[in-house]
């Protein structure tokens, strides 16, 4: 015993537990995909992290429910591929890279194309360095042989793949429109790319001179810059105030260029002044009517969002000042009628936090309505994509109902280059897997796809597609389960489905699993203004992965946000510390026995049949509840059992055979014990990898590791509602008795006499079978058990299933005060009884809810009302 004590110290220490762990994990290879024909394939595909940064909160609940999954599939005997991999981040991490730059006092202009990816790729290799490393200290139970990168050379070949066969389809196209432009970036942003705020701004009423010179039409604009790109003002068809003066033109202010008064129905008569001027190249309502009315377009802005040369005088400005300035200007020319305040919502970039500018500009566009279309035709059928929690369906086909052409190029130099070339005499475009043969007479498109075309493959380029006869390919594809959260379900769930459905012809996972934000414990946000994140690397630090583990699994509710709270990882922290001082108990007990020596078949005590009935239920509840994603419940199941009923209870009870003179009963309590750690380890070690493996190595064991070890099952021969039956009746005697002392300040070390009333002979019979376990944790000067017996004048009294329990206690009880508790007693079963009643005459109950539930609504009432009783009687007599 001396070496377990040496091997196992007292207090749980998580640092010296979680040492070297992973490392032998992998040196074994647990972890690792093996093609097992006799074994179903699981297949889970991580969301790959961006080369940004540092994993944060987000990141480690995500991988931790995923981690959890296949943890148990594993388990159950699957052979399981849970792929690792990193996402290039096109812009998030160019973003990163510059700004390193800026510290040097560089730019990327000064390095070059080629040299800027050189570093950027330098970038790649030390972030994704930090990120294994991260996964590795949160046990992640990855496939490191199948690791893959969005811009690998594999994944990169399925993106030209991809980008081809759109375009060959006529589904990618090159075009001229109103895109989100982020100024500080340089970029086009997609759609979803772009958080909308509701910001205080004006509006001005402007006045733009008719050019015969009867007077002047007034517009209202929140965007008095983009007026010099103005090549009509616009009023609605059937608007009397301006009837008069359609097919009329006005001098456009600064510029002096005449533009038309047009009538065109996009006009809100009610809208600041009813008359609108037309931008075509600097709004996407402009633009569309530009288009309508055969309007030019006239950009008056750079990249980096200064005014260029149509700008005239305000050439160089940038757009904010540039409106300040016109604003002054036509103050003096007396053309500003008035200036409103005005709240509207503004687009900002989410990468950069800039305003984001409406902007002409040559894209390419993806045509969305067929690829949705087939994506909502999908989940019409019985093979739809399962959303967990299911109200996530609507909201992915609401966006998909109304979704836009996606804008897929971006003005970078890190990412996957559109393999689009133009010749340098003819302008042609050619667009293929591989370059032109006389590829001196091309040049290449400048620009990079969108980051999130290339992680729209993931599922299924990670596996080797477009070589459809990759063994990974054939065997782990499509996939089981994505979890991931609700904020990218139109970033990538949706692009991942409808790409699939194109280029596999079936969907990509079967289930995807929404997961909400962690937040503070307030339930903000956490942002660096407000200085509220936490490192979960820094929590491991101090805390142990298994404690932030079993937090983020059993924190939250599936779909919903989760609220990071330090005390709830103490308070798990102090769990795995439970279960650390439990199991060394085992150990120290079970004597050196062997994996073999197990043997359940000899006679067992009432808590031995007990706690492995608990255990079946534990197994099948753990189960059902983990197969539905319902990981907070099955975690809490697994506490209850292993806080309660395991320490609590069966250890304390275990403790008399164990420390007593009979072998036989030793025998039967080692194994029991042996088995219950074994399987209850077994069922919490997907949550909490670390202390499980450790706790099971010492424990008598098949096998090498408990992450290769049988997923526990139900079995048939440990029910045993009888035990169940007399153990509540012991438990409900024990807790009432502790309770009247603690009620008295009686000391559990002072013995008082005990008087037990059963109301039948199976309850006096289970009492005196059981006297041994009464004695223990009642400490009883003496134990009166007994049908007949007649409560003592001054007594402390409780009612339980099957009896009541009179304590004497002269001198230390109020008659008075102990009326009053049994009448508030009385009334606590009048409501409980009220309550079932109510439910047993609810006919809709009765039809609907299964017929084990109402049966055990019946027990309940037949309970309650037997307690009443007993309550009521007591009463009378203390009253009489």
């Amino acid at each position: 015993m001396e070496e377990l004590e040496i091997k196992m110290p007292t207090k749980y220490d998580p640092k010296t537990v979680e040492q070297g762990r992973y490392e032998w994990w992998l040196r074994g290879k647990y972890f690792e995909a093996k093609g097992e024909p006799d074994k179903k394939p699981f297949t889970v595909v991580i969301p790959p992290p961006n080369v940004t940064g540092k994993l944060h909160l987000g990141h480690a609940w995500d991988a931790t429910l995923q981690d959890i999954i296949v943890r148990m599939k594993r388990m159950q005997g699957y052979d399981v591929l849970w792929l690792p991999g990193m996402d290039h981040a096109g812009i998030a991490t160019q973003a990163k890279v510059e700004e390193k730059l800026r510290k040097e006092g560089k730019t990327r202009y000064d390095l070059g194309r080629e040299k800027f990816v050189e570093e950027t790729w330098r970038w790649k290799e030390e972030y994704a360095g930090h990120i294994r490393k991260q996964w590795e200290k949160l046990g992640l139970s990855l496939d490191y042989t199948r690791e893959r990168f969005t811009l690998d050379e594999g994944l990169s070949r399925a993106v030209r793949e991809v980008f081809v066969s759109l375009y060959r389809k006529g589904l990618i196209y090159r075009g001229e429109y109103i895109i989100n432009w982020d100024p500080e970036t340089r970029t086009a942003l997609s759609d979803i790319e772009v958080i909308y705020k509701e910001v205080e701004g004006a509006l001005y009423h402007i006045k733009y001179p008719l050019k015969d010179g009867n007077g002047h039409i007034e517009v209202a604009t929140t965007r008095p810059e983009t007026m010099l790109g103005d090549t009509a003002v616009a009023v609605h068809p059937e608007d009397d105030r301006y009837k008069d003066l359609i097919g009329k033109t006005v001098v456009l202010p600064f510029v002096g260029r005449e533009i038309p008064i047009i009538a065109d129905e996009y006009v809100d008569k009610e809208f600041g002044t009813g008359a609108v001027k037309i931008t075509p190249a600097h709004d996407p309502n402009d633009f569309e009517v530009g288009n309508r009315h055969g309007l030019p377009r006239i950009l008056v802005m750079n990249p980096d969002g200064t005014m260029n040369e149509n700008a005239g005088k305000y050439q160089g400005l940038d757009r904010f000042e540039c409106r300040k300035r016109i604003v002054e200007d036509l103050r003096e020319l007396g053309l500003l009628e008035k200036v409103e305040k005005h709240v509207h919502s503004v687009g900002h970039s989410e990468r950069s936090g800039a305003v984001v500018e409406p902007y002409l500009s040559t894209q390419w566009f993806v045509k969305m309505e067929p690829l949705a279309r087939a994506a909502i035709e999908l989940q019409k059928g019985e093979g739809k994509v399962r959303f967990v929690p299911e109200r996530f369906e609507k909201t992915y086909l609401h966006w998909l109902e109304n979704i836009r052409d996606w804008c897929i190029s971006r003005q970078l130099w890190w990412g996957h280059r559109i393999p689009a070339w133009y010749h340098k005499e003819t302008g042609e475009i050619y667009v293929d897997t591989e370059p032109p043969k006389d590829i001196e007479n091309w040049e290449q498109d400048p620009d990079v796809l969108d980051t999130w075309f290339s992680s729209a493959l993931w599922p299924f380029s990670t596996m080797g597609w477009p070589d459809t006869e990759n063994p990974d390919y054939k065997r782990y594809y499509p996939t089981d389960v994505l979890v991931t959260g609700y904020d990218i379900i139109f970033f990538w769930v949706s692009r991942m489905i409808f790409q699939a459905l194109e280029f596999t012809g079936t969907k990509p996972f079967k289930d995807v699993l929404i997961h909400g934000l962690v937040r503070d414990s307030q339930g903000r946000k956490m942002s660096k203004s407000l200085g509220n994140g936490v490192d979960p690397m820094e929590v491991i630090d101090k805390y142990g992965a298994d404690s932030l583990r079993y937090f983020l699994a059993t924190g939250s509710s599936p779909g919903l946000d989760l609220r990071f709270s330090t005390e709830k990882v103490e308070g798990v922290w102090n769990f795995a510390n439970k279960i650390w001082n439990a199991s060394r108990f085992a150990l120290m007990n079970l004597n050196g026995m062997t994996y073999d020596e197990i043997d359940l078949g000899g006679e067992k005590s009432v808590a031995d049949r007990w706690i492995l009935a608990r255990l079946n239920e534990t197994i099948e509840t753990v189960t059902k509840l983990a197969e539905k994603y319902e990981f907070g419940e099955a975690g809490r199941t697994l506490y209850n059992f292993i806080w309660d009923d395991l320490c609590d209870w069966y250890i304390e009870m275990a403790k008399l055979p164990l420390y007593g003179d009979d072998e036989g009963a030793k025998r039967t309590t080692r194994s029991v014990l042996a088995c219950v750690f074994d399987q209850t380890l077994r069922l919490l070690h997907p949550f909490m990898p670390f202390i499980t493996e450790e706790i099971w190595q010492h424990l008598p064991h098949q096998g090498e590791t408990i992450t290769l070890s049988k997923w526990p099952e139900v079995r048939k021969e440990w029910d045993d509602p009888k035990a169940v039956k007399q153990m509540k009746i012991l438990m409900e005697i024990i807790r009432s008795v502790r309770n009247i002392r603690a009620e008295m300040n009686t000391p559990m070390g002072k013995k008082i006499d005990v008087l037990i009333k059963a109301t039948d002979d199976e309850t006096l019979e289970t009492l005196k079978e059981n006297e041994k376990y009464l004695r223990r944790f009642l400490n009883p000067k003496t134990l009166v058990m007994a049908k007949d017996l007649a409560a003592p004048e001054k007594s402390m009294s409780a009612v339980v299933t099957g009896g009541e329990i009179f304590l004497p206690l002269e001198g230390l009880i109020d008659i008075e005060e102990e009326i009053a508790r049994l009448e508030k007693e009385l009334a606590k079963w009048d409501a409980e009884v009220l309550r079932v009643q109510k439910k047993l005459a609810n006919e809709n109950f009765l039809k609907k809810a299964p017929a084990q539930v109402v049966a055990a609504e019946r027990e309940k009432e037949k309970e309650y009302l037997e307690k009443r009783s007993l309550v009521e009687q007591r009463l009378k007599e203390l009253k009489s």
